[in-house]
Parts: C-alpha cells; sequence; structure tokens
C-alpha cells in the first residue's frame, strides 16, 4: 500500500509521519536524521503487514532520497532499506495539537499503531517523538494522554 509520507527509523523501530503537502514532513524528518535517526522514505512509503507488524519502506526511485524545501529533492542520502513501525505522528497547525489528547490509532491493512498529532516545526517536535518511542518501548511512562494505555 502506497502511503502519502515519510519515516524514520532509530533502535529498530520506525516512525511514519503524515499530514498534508507543506505540514513539515520531510523537515521533521530532516532534523530527525541529525539526531541519529536514519531515513527510511520521504514522501511516499510503501506500508506492508508482515506477521503483526505493519513495515515501511521507500518506493525505489526514492530510496535514500528527501525533498527540501528551498533547496530540491537531495539524493544519495544514508537511509535503511524498511523499519517496522511503532508510530503515527500527524503533522497538524500548531492550534490543533491537544494538549492531552485521547489514545489514537492510525490503521492499515489490519494493523494498528498508536497516533499522535504534533505540530512538525515546533523546535521539540523531535524530541517529542523520542520521548513517545520511549513510552512505547517501556522505558518511560505516559501517565496521562495519548499513550497512557500503551506504557
Amino acid at each position: 500500500m502506497l502511503q502519502h509520507g515519510s519515516c524514520a527509523e532509530r533502535d529498530g523501530a520506525g516512525v511514519l509521519l503524515l499530514g498534508p503537502p507543506g505540514a513539515g514532513k520531510s523537515d521533521l524528518l530532516l532534523r530527525l536524521t541529525g539526531e541519529g535517526w536514519r531515513l527510511v522514505a520521504d514522501d511516499q512509503v510503501l506500508l506492508r503487514a508482515e506477521g503483526d507488524a505493519l513495515h515501511a519502506a521507500a518506493p525505489d526511485s526514492l530510496r535514500g532520497m528527501i525533498e527540501l524545501r528551498g533547496i530540491g529533492l537531495m539524493a544519495g542520502l544514508d537511509s535503511v532499506p524498511g523499519a517496522p513501525l511503532a508510530l503515527a505522528v500527524d503533522c497538524v497547525p500548531q492550534g490543533v495539537v491537544p494538549r492531552l489528547p485521547e489514545p489514537a490509532r492510525f490503521e492499515a491493512l489490519g494493523r494498528v499503531l498508536p497516533r499522535i498529532a504534533l505540530h512538525a516545526l515546533d523546535a521539540s517536535a523531535p524530541r517529542k517523538i523520542a520521548l513517545a518511542m520511549e513510552a512505547l518501548a517501556g522505558r518511560i511512562t505516559c501517565r496521562c494522554g495519548a499513550l497512557e494505555r500503551a506504557s
């Protein structure tokens, strides 16, 4: 299944960035890769069900590429061929991000992922994703909010 979005991976788990064009997905992806995450896909993500997991990969024609507004389509970046997904992030306008969100889910190909909403251009967005992934891995706890049942 082809999904409009972007994807990064760290420690064997991927995050799927979702949102309309101009929402900041590629900008957030770029900042994640600057903080130790690895590029999986930008703009188009191939999703496939494998066992109980949902996996992401880049289409062959886009592997190792990222589109950077103001610069262009950059190729030859270090990337990984794919990753099992652990989290979906909706990139939304700043005023739409709820303070204490209810748990939400992203569903595709019969698989379900926890889903959060962030403003992709906030300076804290990469750190918020890292903390969400830590909670999903059980290393920290979300006491109230989108991931309270996941941790």
